[in-house]
């Protein structure tokens, strides 16, 4: 297997890292690390819910819905998730937070990969 090339199992490879598949956060050589954007698969119990908002969000996110219901909440509206592929866009400068309505999974795509949003000690 090439140096620049990594397969693996979302669900797995999701549990090591809070969800985080790939971005900034991830080793130097290690393919998965990158400065231009993250991906997270998100696997989120019913009641699941972000410990507080992001503010000052500096990047562009899209969350799309496998399986579940989601709820984004944005400034001003809440976006309700409930059929498979459903989907939400936010850009940079808007605040955000979620909650899972029922056991769901999410793919998360945010760019650029910067740091400076986790949570301590949570999601």
């Amino acid at each position: 297997m090439s140096d620049s090339v990594y397969t693996g199992n979302a669900g797995e490879d999701a549990a090591l890292d809070q969800g985080w598949l790939l971005g900034h956060f991830k080793g130097p050589g290690d393919p998965r690390h990158s400065d231009a954007v993250e991906v997270k698969w998100g696997v989120h119990p019913r009641g699941d819910e972000r410990a507080e908002w992001v503010r000052g969000e500096e990047r562009t996110a899209v969350l799309v819905l496998i399986s579940g219901r989601f709820r984004v909440e944005l400034p001003g509206r809440s976006v309700v998730l409930e059929r498979q592929g459903d989907y939400v866009v936010w850009g940079p400068g808007t605040d955000h937070s979620w909650c899972a309505e029922e056991q769901s999974v999410v793919l998360t795509v945010r760019w650029p990969s910067v740091p400076g949003y986790a949570v301590a000690g949570g999601r």
